[in-house]
């Protein structure tokens, strides 16, 4: 197996074709809601980015583990308010590369007119689902071959319209700055709104965390400075270009909305650089298509490591990818795609709403870990006050989309996101309680198949097997002399979270460390309390080390992600990263 990590660039190219295809569509989007005010919406959001880049470096710099948004809250609180924000995360994955792949044909369909534009999205998201099959590190490949091509397109498009305008003069720009706006005329409407249709721009900034695991020591950070660097110069910088070069009213037409920067390249060089710009549209899309498969996979592979997800899904190929999950997430796409007929712009409520929730629980995710897991060691750290501005920030942009008045025909994006939300989370939300939900089902088939009698015995014992294997998993907790009350907090939360009749409680002993003469039988007593639990206690002589806990989860058959510690303290010797994936629940 490859295990091989990714460095900056890869990284950032993966992470960084998502959140830079947005100038794509969201220049021409702000425009179409602050007219005049679109570049300084779009300087806001980069403010905002910039605050959520300390937000996403101490939540990951503290668990650098995958699954973003979720691992945060997983660290932090229950397993199902963790499971809420992965299912918003994989909502917003889906809608990604749905309306990535249906938006990038339909920008090459300018070229090839006789393109079956349905049949073709398929296609593109099937090559996309075999390249993520075929490993990270070939994925990558072809994102910094995109990322470059797309980088390099829209600098010799800026090139071209400043020579334009250096000939033509900003005429047009001034005669945009006195134009009367729509929205009643309010500046602070038209910038509220404005700012809220901009957040599109920042799709794609949460992706970096969900496949932190593949990346190389020290790379983390540095996405997220070279996406909000992408962002803060490229999306501003294209909004002022087109209102130096097109009047108001025509950038807020549908032809300028769909393709604005194949308009400006037409501008100022003429067909072939439109063509140009129209192939890069359709690569880098294609690039954002490839980016939902990578973090979707990140995020959802973790998500069955916890038992959320079938253990099914965590089945590997050579390349070391998990490739039922991609397979499944390929199939969720297309039975989207087909269900909308094409018209993504259904998925505009789902893809908008779900992102911006998944922002704003990260910025939770970090207030919960400032506040439970105080003594865990970050590299960084973002202020209070950071942290509550970028979160309102967020809810202003949410309440802004949720509000904002649908087009002609079509549903709210409220309405469209309830579609699609509510059936993930019962689905959620039935993996968690699985073991209750089996129960029950045992009591009804028992009473309805009762005359029958030898369906129903075999019925009920093959299902108290599947009960018994869940509850089997044993769990150990790694103690360090902790108190009868902070033991009763591990109780505590196994019986609330996890699935499981056995626990070890392990002492690693040294001459350094300071035990209490009553834990033995502090432990005895809370094998009392809880007697649907069987707690065992160990005693091992030696010191904490990432070795140890390999050598007794190889010893004992426990994944080391069943392997629960107490938050470390300053003087612990070892990263989080380094223990192979022991999880903190105090």
């Amino acid at each position: 197996m490859n295990t091989k990590k990714l460095n900056q660039l890869a990284s950032t190219a993966i992470c960084g074709n998502d959140i830079s295809s947005s100038v794509l569509y969201v220049s021409a989007l702000s425009i179409g809601f602050a007219g005049q005010y679109a570049w300084i919406t779009l300087l806001i959001v980069s403010l905002v980015l910039f605050l959520f880049r300390r937000i996403y470096g101490e939540v990951v710099g503290a668990l650098p583990l995958n699954g973003g948004a979720y691992n945060a809250l997983l660290n932090t609180t229950r397993k199902s308010t963790a499971s809420f924000a992965a299912t918003l995360t994989i909502l917003s994955y889906m809608a990604t590369a749905v309306i990535s792949a249906n938006e990038g044909i339909h920008y090459i369909h300018h070229i090839f007119s006789a393109m079956p534009i349905l049949l073709m999205t398929i296609m593109l998201l099937g090559v996309f689902a075999l390249l993520t099959i075929g490993g990270i590190r070939e994925s990558a490949t072809v994102a910094i071959g995109i990322f470059i091509f797309h980088l390099s397109s829209l600098l010799l498009l800026s090139v071209f319209i400043i020579y334009y305008l250096s000939q033509n003069g900003l005429n047009t720009f001034l005669q945009n700055w006195d134009f009367p706006l729509t929205h009643e005329g309010s500046i602070s409407n038209a910038i509220f709104l404005g700012f809220a249709a901009s957040m599109l721009g920042v799709s794609g900034f949460e992706s970096s965390a969900n496949f932190v695991e593949e990346q190389q020591k020290g790379v983390f950070p540095k996405t997220l400075r070279n996406m909000w660097v992408i962002v803060s110069i490229i999306n501003p910088l294209m909004a002022v270009f087109a209102l130096a070069l097109f009047s108001i009213p025509q950038l807020q037409s549908d032809v300028f909305q769909e393709t604005l920067l194949v308009e400006m390249g037409n501008q100022v060089g003429g067909d072939w650089i439109a063509t140009l710009i129209s192939v890069d549209a359709f690569l880098v899309l294609s690039g954002a298509v490839l980016t939902s498969f990578v973090g979707v996979s990140g995020l959802l592979e973790r998500m069955t490591l916890d038992r959320i997800m079938p253990p099914y899904f965590l089945k590997k190929n050579k390349k070391g990818s998990s490739y039922r999950i991609i397979i499944m997430f390929f199939l969720l796409c297309v039975s989207v795609l087909l269900i909308t007929k094409g018209n993504v712009a259904l998925l505009a409520g789902v893809y908008t709403i779900s992102f911006l929730s998944v922002m704003a629980l990260f910025g939770i995710g970090n207030i919960l870990l400032k506040v439970k897991r105080k003594k865990l060691p970050r590299p960084e750290k973002a202020s209070w006050m950071a942290v509550l501005f970028a979160i309102f920030a967020v809810l202003i942009a949410l309440i802004g989309n949720v509000t904002m008045t649908p087009k002609d025909g079509l549903p709210s994006n409220l309405t469209v996101f309830l579609y699609y939300f509510i059936p993930s989370i019962l689905f959620i939300i039935a993996m968690l309680n699985r073991t209750l939900l089996l129960k029950l089902l045992l009591n009804l088939l028992n009473s309805i198949f009762r005359p029958i009698r030898h369906f129903s015995v075999n019925l009920d014992r093959n299902i108290k097997l599947t009960i018994k294997k869940i509850n089997s998993q044993e769990f150990v907790f790694f103690t360090k002399g902790d108190n009868i009350a902070t033991l009763n907090k591990v109780m505590l939360y196994i019986t609330n979270n996890e699935h499981t009749k056995k626990l070890k409680i392990v002492l690693i002993k040294n001459d350094q460390l300071k035990v209490s003469d009553n834990l033995e039988e502090e432990v005895k007593f809370l094998d009392k309390e809880y007697p649907s639990i069987n707690i065992e206690f160990v005693v091992i002589p030696g010191e904490f080390t990432p070795e140890i806990i390999m050598s007794l989860s190889k010893k004992w058959k426990i994944p080391i992600n069943f392997m629960f510690i107490g938050s470390p303290g300053d003087k612990f010797p070892y990263r989080i990263e380094e223990l192979g994936g022991v999880r903190l629940i105090i």
